[in-house]
């Protein structure tokens, strides 16, 4: 897949950085509280990531990926977003239920 947005929020690398951003540009980072960022969800597919929501009960029609969606959350069905989800329910074998413009 070509990508076509300028950050894949999910890369191991934007999130260790945004980790070390935030423990040094925030007060409880240079207080020594020290922040943890946890994205346990960046290394399963999301063909995975659609069954354990499921398994999970997640209600995925309330949720949206969309970079484009529109007042009403409706989905583009266009974007690297959209196209992803979609990929993912399917490979999961499972409906997607993505309301879409």
């Amino acid at each position: 897949m070509r990508w076509t947005t300028p950050v894949i929020p999910t890369a191991a690398a934007f999130v260790d950085a945004f980790e070390r951003l935030a423990n040094v540009a925030t007060k409880a980072g240079v207080e020594g509280a020290g922040l943890r960022i946890r994205a346990p969800l960046q290394y399963l597919s999301k063909a995975d990531i659609a069954r354990e929501g499921m398994r999970l009960g997640v209600d995925f029609a309330q949720t949206v990926s969309c970079y484009q969606a529109d007042a009403d959350g409706l989905a583009c069905g266009h974007c690297d977003a959209c196209r992803l989800r979609a990929d993912g329910f399917a490979a999961a074998g499972l409906p997607d239920p993505t309301r879409y413009r």
